[in-house]
């Protein structure tokens, strides 16, 4: 099993050195340098501003944006929103044979182009040189992508001797640790799996299990100050605290129906998207619901984007909507 990541996001010098360590047969230092020479995505640095802005209140609806309606004839989902530069980067995968999955691009001048024609993917997430690391259900892997060429690298794909079941959605904290959920929803994608489903830690070496008491875990969420993980899974969002890089016991803030992915904004409050009632529920960190925003169709998850982070992103069944806050937010 080929395990590499990019600690602190700083990735050339690293896979380097694993690659060094465990000699795989399918990727040199060479071929990474080339790679990160080759991606054109120009990604600026953003922190959360001292002064993030007002978290929304009450009930709001966000709107659908006409140009994102999907191509596809087949039935599937949007997932995944990710934004990278000036553009929101996301998943569009079918309930065909395998799940096939691209990812598609909305550009700041409303239009939308298709990144990566194969991707195989559901959640997405940026490191901090803009690579896309990805849940790749095609191959129930964690995979990094070069959104400019599409060229694919294997991060983790399995534990304990086995394929994962069907990763559904991560996220990575400064220090290069890989957070990522695995629901079995698209286990059929490709054979084997695990008997359980769970909540995973990847540090570039060993994958550990976080969780494996809920039931098909979904969206994953880090704190905008790194100190605690939230998991959205089963009928419940669960907070783990992390100290010193050690995760603690889980915490359940508050129940929720067929959860799905969530974001957070600069103050800490959970954007958690319940699929099937077509709404986000936006909660403290505490787990106190603050306001509500609707949508017209299921909804699968959320990323904040715009110059200013202010802008919500929603993704869903075959269309993309957003709304305009006064709070900024995490990208994705």
């Amino acid at each position: 099993m080929k395990v590499t990541l990019c600690p602190r996001y700083s990735c050339t010098a690293f896979i380097t050195a694993l690659l060094i360590a465990s000699a795989p047969a399918t990727v040199n230092s060479a071929d990474v340098a080339e790679t990160s020479s080759e991606k054109e995505v120009a990604v600026e640095t953003w922190s959360c501003p001292l002064q993030p802005g007002t978290p929304p209140s009450g009930e709001l609806t966000a709107e659908a944006i006409a140009a994102t309606k999907t191509t596809r004839t087949d039935p599937g989902l949007f997932e995944g929103p990710a934004w990278i530069g000036d553009a929101l980067y996301y998943s569009d995968f079918t309930f065909g044979t395998g799940f096939p999955s691209r990812v598609q691009v909305l550009k700041s001048d409303g239009t939308v182009t298709t990144a990566i024609a194969d991707s195989g993917s559901n959640g997405l997430a940026v490191d901090g040189e803009g690579f896309l690391f990805a849940a790749t259900h095609d191959r129930k892997a964690i995979s990094r992508f070069n959104p400019s060429t599409g060229e694919r690298e294997m991060i983790v794909n399995g534990y304990d001797g086995q394929p994962f079941n069907s990763p559904n959605d991560l996220t990575l904290s400064r220090d290069g640790i890989l957070y990522f959920t695995d629901p079995d929803y698209q286990r059929s994608a490709a054979p084997g799996g695990q008997q359980k489903t769970r909540v995973y830690q990847f540090d570039g070496e060993k994958v550990t299990v976080i969780d494996d008491t809920l039931v098909n875990p979904n969206g994953v969420s880090l704190s905008p100050d790194q100190t605690t993980l939230y998991v959205a899974g089963g009928q419940v969002v669960r907070a783990y605290p992390i100290e010193k890089g050690v995760m603690g016991a889980g915490v359940d803030l508050i129940e929720v129906e067929t959860p799905d992915g969530m974001a957070v904004d600069c103050a800490g409050n959970l954007y958690v998207t319940e699929h099937s009632l077509q709404h986000i529920r936006v909660i403290t960190p505490s787990g106190e619901e603050i306001a509500r925003i609707k949508v017209d169709a299921n909804i699968t998850n959320a990323a904040f984007g715009g110059s200013e982070r202010k802008t919500l992103y929603i993704t869903g069944a075959g269309t993309l909507w957003s709304l305009e806050l006064d709070i900024a937010g995490l990208p994705y």
